[in-house]
């Protein structure tokens, strides 16, 4: 199916090169004839071809710069065919009135590649080794960037400004009076030199941010102002951002000054909206600032392959606490022994890794729940609604092709199916994003569920809500939107976002929660209750899908430890091949779940005890396995990690002591500032093998 709807595109993508081929090479032979209204319409088009692609399908354009046939060359080439076209014509002097043509077009080129230089230079002083957000840098001279077509559009630059160069040439082809050619070219040259000097002037000291140096400077300074105490270290590609963002809310509310460390640029605008300082260290050797700073701990959701450069600093320690725990083995990685301490939900975690036998020690586990689970909702009974709201929420296919890991190829469609068959039964469908990623089949399967929903909604109909439903919720989008994104302009840099994106007005953290429950409330509230829902963009999140379900159908992931918060009822769908006793002895969080089959014949059973609460079979084993899974409830989940943040950050003092001990007993012991620029340029050399990851690769290791 993918592919099929991908074929057209590849055939209009084909047809443009072919056509810019063919445009080319009616170009070249009516020149050489010369043919002169071909020759001006073969050459019009050309360039009018080139200029619609660069905008429009600029990957195509990429393909033929591959090849060395980038738009500096089409462009000379398309010029070159005009001159020739023109030596070609009767009543064109070729030294009288070409050569001065040829002089300036020369000086155009000329021009052009001074503007481009001048861009490099200024892409430069504007690539600071850092990147903030949420802090005030405006004392390293931070400036608005320069029009993108001058700084980091050399295509478009080129195009644009040779529009009247080929006009006034082509005018001339036709009229065989050079002075077209020579105003064409005049107004190039004025536009390319005027963007020139102007772009230049972002090299003048006024609008030059301060240097490398200067830059760290100030950073020791402002690290030394706000005195950070914990911090989160996240490194990933451009799909793994969720994998911190799901502990901003439980990050700022730790005691003491939070911080954000970042490894990749990209990432600083993936990160949700935050009062929390950011800082970027695209390079290791500038995260080394550091050492020598308040810093006395760092909390790691994901391991990554650069979470080793940052381990290397021995003043700081380390704990790692997952993006989500379930009962894969992917939740038991080896890497977690790198690490001071490991925290989890509960003694369900706790015994996983003992069981898993992997190098982490019991005394390095840390209980301390999920705070992120405190806007569940708790069960309050049989649904109250005429409707049984069923959240469908499958996990995504894996890395190692286990047809366990996900329902959707095996039994997403009869577990869909079968839900659809019964009227009162309100389905909300919230796959993975990263569904169909490694599979094909998975992708097709959920495309096929998308479609039955759709095709369900169609047999439905009733009361909907009326048009200020809507409009209400066009509202809440909208402010919510003004909290929680900054409006950039296109032309906008790095250094510009870093400027408009200083500290934080007022506590916009709890403003955008405000917004985000209000959008909630207008979301639920702009469909009709008897209406499917399909979830998969970022908003509603999945805590609030939980909270208007009566049922989850979950695979073995994290959103069932999740859901258990609830302790709502919920069924995982069984694809491992494995007996139902052998499932749940190997898998503990679907020890007080109802059971799928492939074939879901247990969905109408299911939905029976979520409506009669008395014939659940399940309703104790779930409060237990609460409790197993996520810790117990009091003292609450946020107070458990703030006392295990304050007792790190203990360990971390006292090392410190200890080592300020030794130094002044002439121990050695602590590192001198030699050595700490030794280690430096270690993990600078140890970096530069995984430098990929700055381009957006995906280097999390599954955590």
């Amino acid at each position: 199916m993918p592919s099929a709807g991908l074929a057209p595109r590849r055939i209009v993508q084909l047809s443009a090169l072919l056509a810019m081929f063919a445009l080319f090479t009616a170009q070249l032979v009516t020149a050489l004839l010369p043919y002169v209204p071909v020759f001006i319409a073969a050459s019009a088009a050309n360039l009018a071809l080139d200029v619609y692609l660069q905008y429009k399908q600029p990957g195509l354009l990429s393909l033929l710069s591959k090849i060395r046939f980038d738009v500096t060359v089409r462009q000379l080439l398309r010029d070159m065919l005009v001159l020739v076209g023109l030596l070609r014509i009767d009543g064109i002097e070729p030294l009288a009135e070409q050569s001065p043509l040829t002089i300036a077009l020369l000086a155009f080129y000329v021009l052009h590649f001074c503007c481009h230089a001048a861009a490099v230079l200024v892409r430069r002083t504007r690539s600071l080794p850092i990147v903030t957000r949420n802090i005030d840098a405006s004392a390293l001279r931070l400036s608005a960037a320069p029009p993108r077509i001058l700084s980091r559009r050399q295509g478009h630059r080129l195009l644009l400004f040779s529009i009247p160069t080929t006009v006034g040439l082509l005018i001339t082809a036709a009229t065989t009076d050079a002075y077209w050619g020579g105003i064409g070219l005049g107004i190039s040259i004025a536009l390319l030199a005027g963007g020139t000097f102007y772009l230049a002037t972002w090299l003048l000291p006024k609008k030059r941010a301060k240097n490398a140096e200067q830059v760290m400077q100030w950073l020791d300074k402002w690290l030394a102002d706000y005195k950070p105490t914990v911090a989160m270290y996240f490194s990933g590609g451009t799909t793994s951002a969720y994998q911190a963002n799901m502990w901003l809310s439980t990050l700022s509310a730790v005691d003491g000054n939070p911080l954000i460390v970042l490894r990749e640029r990209f990432m600083v605008q993936k990160i949700d909206a935050t009062d929390v300082p950011i800082i970027c260290f695209p390079k290791v050797a500038t995260m080394f600032s550091l050492e020598t700073s308040t810093l006395k701990m760092m909390l790691h959701p994901a391991n990554a392959a650069k979470t080793s450069q940052v381990l290397r600093i021995p003043s700081i320690k380390h704990a790692f606490i997952n993006h989500g725990e379930s009962d894969k083995l992917s939740s038991c990685n080896p890497y977690a022994k790198a690490y001071d301490q490991v925290w989890v939900a509960g003694p369900a975690a706790r015994d996983r890794y003992q069981l898993a036998d992997i190098g982490v020690e019991d005394k390095d586990v840390v209980e301390v729940g999920r705070p992120q689970l405190s806007p569940i909702r708790p069960y309050t009974g049989a649904p109250t609604s005429p409707y049984t709201t069923v959240l469908y929420a499958p996990t995504w296919e894996g890395w190692d092709g286990n047809p366990g890991n996900t329902s959707v190829v095996l039994a997403g469609e009869n577990i869909v199916r079968a839900l659809l068959a019964d009227p009162k039964v309100r389905l909300l469908y919230k796959p993975h994003p990263m569904t169909g990623s490694q599979d094909p089949r998975a992708g097709a399967a959920n495309e096929r569920i998308k479609a039955m929903i759709a095709e369900a909604n169609t047999k439905r109909s009733g009361a909907r809500p009326g048009p200020e439903a809507a409009a209400e919720l066009t509202r809440r989008a909208a402010e919510l939107d003004e909290l929680t994104r900054t409006a950039f302009r296109k032309s906008s840099d790095e250094m510009e976002r870093m400027l408009l994106q200083g500290s934080p007005k007022g506590d916009r953290q709890r403003a955008v929660a405000e917004a985000t429950a209000a959008w909630e409330a207008a979301y639920w509230a702009s469909f009709p209750e008897w209406e499917h829902q399909i979830v998969t963009g970022p908003r509603p999140a999945i805590f609030t899908c939980f909270n208007a379900a009566d049922l989850l159908i979950s695979d073995v992931s994290s959103v069932v430890s999740d859901w258990l918060s609830s302790e709502k009822p919920y069924a995982v769908a069984n694809t491992s091949g494995m007996s139902e006793a052998e499932f749940r002895a190997g898998f503990p969080t679907v020890r007080a779940a109802a059971i799928l089959s492939p074939s879901a014949e247990g969905v109408p059973a299911l939905l029976e005890s979520v409506r009669n609460p008395a014939t659940d079979p399940y309703a104790e084993d779930r409060a237990e396995l609460k409790e197993h899974l996520l810790g117990p409830s009091d003292p609450p989940s946020l107070a458990r990690f703030n006392a295990a943040a304050l007792a790190l950050c203990e360990q971390a003092d006292e090392r410190r002591l200890r080592m300020e001990a030794r130094l002044g007993a002439g121990i050695p012991g602590q590192r001198t500032a030699e050595e700490a620029e030794d280690a430096a340029r270690e993990a600078a050399q140890d970096a530069a093998m995984d430098s990929g990851a700055d381009n957006g690769a995906e280097d999390s290791v599954t955590a």
